[in-house]
């Protein structure tokens, strides 16, 4: 039987929306996150502690196509499938008409008109229904009109840092030598970090630990290609892929600078691509449709609005980036920045990018203006803005004052930190700096 690795975030997210049957949960994230194994994790715990039978569960997996087969469903010119009334059809087939059911339906964006589906048996009195959803495009037009606000969407990633750690260390009871100094070794936060980065959080990876021609084959046929293919190139009709591979490796290249379509166009056009303004704009927001890629706006602090140019964007994961652009020990501050933003989102937080102030700097030349920025300003919905900065390492005086220098700008009490590889913590002028990875596993002071 596969063991299977807990992701109690989420597992206890879904628990404890148990009970609010009449809303619909949708689970969305990339491809190959781990949503079809959170479903099976929370089918087992209904069964283990909700006193739920196997037979008050339905499980459908679009992606199935001996399943699909004997559904009814069909594929059309588009590769979508067709029929939802058959589906319905099934479902109901199979409700247990004195109890409550549980219906889970796996990747939902591949059913034509998917929601009549999910609604209908929303309206069902015994039926509590669960989807999983790798496409935000299919999500985002008509959801709030088609469910009336009768959704809760549950928005997963590949392994976070704490959940590769807890990973690692399993496997290495099995394999760790019974010598508690290579156990030390292994157990070491900042190897395994180094680990993460390079083999990845997608969970299968966890796997092929150490055997990166295995990682890397999977990262770029099953998650990468599989994605670009259908969520991209099937979607915007595109020919040359070779244009579009060429946008995502520019801005994996590019994580957490500020980048304008106008940049990407230009650098592109410099290496031998033509690709219009339009285009590039279809590719970014297929990416970010598809979950591979995030954009984080920036935010103007002092006059509190959204600026429109130039964002930041991150990848889903650094291991993904990795296979696609190998390896740079040179970028690892960036790579750290698109770990600490990610882990950021999954802890409920809206992200932007913090514009304090411009400033005009004099050189021997001339005058230019230079804009100062935080790294990250992290709210949740009724709470106290954050600011974060975040260094590979600021021990270093100078480097110290320079990474400090954007959170001292802001003139308001609200908390911030400064995350950095640094052993310890400790405090400057109310600014708390604490060690990223002791940050990331959640065992910080």
């Amino acid at each position: 039987m596969e063991k299977l690795i807990n992701r109690p975030e989420y597992l206890n997210k879904l628990k404890s929306l148990q009970e609010h049957t009449d809303l619909v949960k949708i689970i969305t994230g990339a491809r190959r996150c781990g949503k079809s194994k959170l479903l099976i994790m929370f089918q087992s715990d209904l069964q283990m502690y909700s006193n739920v039978t196997e037979a008050q569960i339905v499980n459908i997996n679009l992606e199935d196509p001996l399943q699909t087969k004997k559904i009814g469903l069909t594929l059309n010119k588009e590769k979508v499938l067709v029929d939802y009334s058959k589906m319905i059809d099934f479902v109901l087939a199979k409700l247990n008409p004195d109890k409550m059911n549980y219906v889970f339906i796996d990747e939902i964006q591949l059913l034509q008109d998917w929601q009549q589906v999910a609604n209908g048996l929303r309206l069902c009195k015994n039926v509590d229904v669960y989807l999983t959803g790798s496409n935000a495009y299919m999500f985002s037009s008509d959801l709030a009109n088609s469910f009336g606000g009768r959704y809760v969407e549950i928005k997963m990633q590949p392994f976070s840092f704490k959940e590769y750690y807890s990973a690692y260390l399993e496997k290495v009871k099995f394999k760790a030598a019974e010598n508690h100094k290579e156990i030390l070794y292994k157990y070491d936060l900042q190897k395994i970090y180094s680990t993460y980065i390079s083999e990845s959080g997608f969970p299968q990876t966890t796997e092929f630990f150490g055997n990166r021609q295995l990682i890397n084959d999977y990262l770029m046929d099953t998650v990468y290609l599989n994605t670009i293919q259908k969520d991209i190139v099937h979607r915007f009709n595109t020919s040359d892929t070779g244009k579009l591979d060429a946008v995502v490796r520019f801005l994996f290249d590019n994580i957490g600078q500020e980048t304008s379509i106008r940049t990407i166009e230009r650098s592109l056009k410099a290496a031998g691509y033509s690709v219009s303004i339009p285009t590039i704009n279809n590719y970014i927001q297929g990416l970010l449709d598809s979950y591979l890629l995030y954009k984080c706006d920036r935010y103007d602090i002092k006059g509190k609005q959204l600026l429109d140019s130039n964002s930041k964007y991150y990848a889903v994961d650094i291991g993904l980036r990795s296979a696609l652009l190998g390896s740079d020990d040179s970028d690892m501050g960036s790579c750290l920045e698109n770990v600490v933003y990610l882990e950021l989102l999954r802890r409920g937080y809206r992200v932007s990018v913090g514009k304090v102030k411009t400033k005009v700097v004099k050189t021997d030349a001339k005058s230019q203006k230079k804009t100062i920025e935080v790294d990250f300003i992290a709210q949740k919905p009724g709470h106290e803005p954050e600011y974060y900065q975040v260094s590979l390492f600021a021990l270093e005086q100078e480097t110290l004052k320079r990474e400090l220098a954007p959170l001292e700008e802001i003139d308001d009490n609200y908390p911030k930190f400064l995350l950095s590889m640094d052993y310890g913590s400790g405090t400057n002028k109310g600014i708390k700096r604490l060690n990223v990875l002791e940050w990331l596993i959640g065992s910080e002071q």
